[in-house]
């Protein structure tokens, strides 16, 4: 892993033990590509680029040609030197647009932002954009509408027959999308315990084109050797390796710098490829692109990430400590806690860890929905990572369409509650968890109606409509 200097303003999430936070996270993310000279108004905020079309001049010259997939080669290869200083306004000159689907300034930032993110190492480095620009090989993105639509777009590169190996503890609606195509397009995909590179390897055979990596998982929450898991598929030529970095984020988890065989990151719905899988993905002819909107809002988000992620760490750690200690749970599952069992590893490849924890609940099924009912500022809801504390109840919500004996398998039961902690005070989130228990101790006749209602409308009325909860995708 390549060395990052710790600043004296993180100094508190080094003091544990944990990496050092990547370097100028928020210079890059409120600067990089956000010029105000590239715009006649000179605005500090990058506009919004609403329209569809572009005026077009010079027929016969295709400007957009570099933004089209043939030819995304050439583009690649010359923008080390669009990215040096010195010739800024010739790369603002030279961005062409003809319609929003195939390119559009308010993506184009995003991606440019969310891809340099992978990227600088040292304060030279920060003020040489030519350096910045060859830091490493993470300097291509794609942004999607959704994370599902970027799942599906890398789905787009293999071929009927081909075999994926998956991590067993995946995201719900990614294991729906396989277990879908797999129908369809004839795949094989193989779910294995990806915190064991053995079993990993094992698993690789020459019919697999996709390794699918997810850490940490949702919602056990287990850490995976990222660079162990990363050189065994590498040993396997013309096998991808993709990781879902959701629950992270780049501010937490720096994937490309703690392996360079991660080829794809996955964090909400932006991808970060190696410059092949750019030239390879083809975005524009599946239409799942975001709307320049959607982009702005994005982008405005990653300016204060870096706020946000330190908070959400140091609510949930405080949370996680709580119930450790409260009489009514049975256990905390929690990456940034002492008794987790990838606790070392997590300190090794990350820089903190995110909001997002479980625990089981003393009792049963029935104590599970009490708790969650009975919560006053935590919202039951799906989601995660947002300013507002949720919680939900797995095996009803997110992972309903799983099947039990698998559920079993990966330890999501029925006592299992997932918590996104959010922004608020801590006083006040460890409150509502305290009475929210305490009167989970004691369940009462129709307590759980709310969320038994809940279950029956979006899973039983859906399935007599033929469009069971199999088919959803939830967070």
């Amino acid at each position: 892993m390549a060395h990052r200097c710790c600043s004296s303003s993180s100094s508190w999430l080094c003091c544990d033990g944990f990496q050092p936070p990547f370097p100028h996270f928020a210079t890059i993310a409120i600067h990089y590509a956000q010029e105000p000279e590239q715009w006649n108004s000179r605005a500090v905020v990058p506009p919004i680029t609403l329209t569809a079309s572009f005026k077009q001049e010079d027929l016969g010259k295709d400007k957009q040609e570099d933004l089209c997939r043939n030819k995304r080669e050439d583009l690649c290869r010359n923008r080390q030197e669009d990215f040096c200083k010195n010739k800024r306004e010739e790369r603002w000159k030279k961005q062409h647009y003809v319609y929003t689907r195939f390119g559009n300034p308010s993506r184009h930032i995003l991606e440019e932002v969310v891809g340099t993110l992978d990227g600088a190492k040292s304060q030279e480095e920060l003020m040489d954009w030519s350096s910045l620009a060859a830091a490493d090989g993470a300097k291509f993105c794609l942004a999607y509408s959704s994370g599902m639509g970027a799942i599906m777009n890398i789905c787009h590169l293999l071929k009927a027959g081909d075999k994926i190996v998956c991590i067993d503890d995946v995201y719900s609606g990614t294991r729906q999308l396989f277990e879908k195509l797999k129908k369809d397009y004839n795949w094989e995909v193989h779910y294995v315990d990806c915190t064991k590179p053995e079993c990993l390897e094992a698993a690789i055979t020459p019919k697999t084109k996709l390794v699918w990596l997810e850490t940490p998982t949702n919602p056990t929450l287990k850490v995976i050797d990222i660079q162990a898991c990363a050189d065994v598929v590498h040993r396997h030529p013309g096998v991808l390796v993709a990781v879902d970095n959701s629950l992270m984020s780049p501010y937490f988890q720096v994937l490309l710098l703690i392996s360079l065989w991660a080829r794809i990151c996955l964090f909400c719905s932006v991808l970060t490829v190696m410059p092949l899988i750019f030239w390879s993905v083809d975005t524009t002819s599946l239409g799942a692109v975001p709307s320049p909107f959607d982009c702005y809002m994005c982008n405005r988000g990653l300016k204060t990430l870096h706020i946000r992620m330190k908070l959400h760490f140091q609510n949930a750690l405080a949370v996680a400590k709580f119930l450790e200690c409260h009489h009514l749970v049975e256990k905390v599952i929690y990456p940034g806690l002492p008794s987790h069992p990838q606790y070392e590893l997590t300190k090794k490849q990350n820089s903190g860890v995110s909001g997002v924890l479980s625990f089981y609940i003393k009792g049963r099924r029935e104590n599970a929905l009490t708790f969650l009912n009975n919560l006053k500022m935590f919202s039951v809801g799906l989601s995660l990572g947002g300013f507002e504390s949720l919680a939900e109840h797995p095996a009803t919500m997110t992972h309903k369409s799983v099947p039990e004996d698998v559920r079993e398998t990966l330890g999501i039961s029925d006592t299992l509650i997932r918590l996104s902690v959010g922004l608020e005070d801590e006083e006040d989130l460890l409150a509502d968890l305290d009475q929210a228990l305490e009167a989970a101790n004691h369940p009462k006749s129709g307590d759980g109606v709310t969320l038994e209602l809940w279950e029956f409308s979006w899973g039983k009325a859906g399935e007599e409509k033929g469009k069971g909860a199999e088919e959803r995708g939830w967070s």
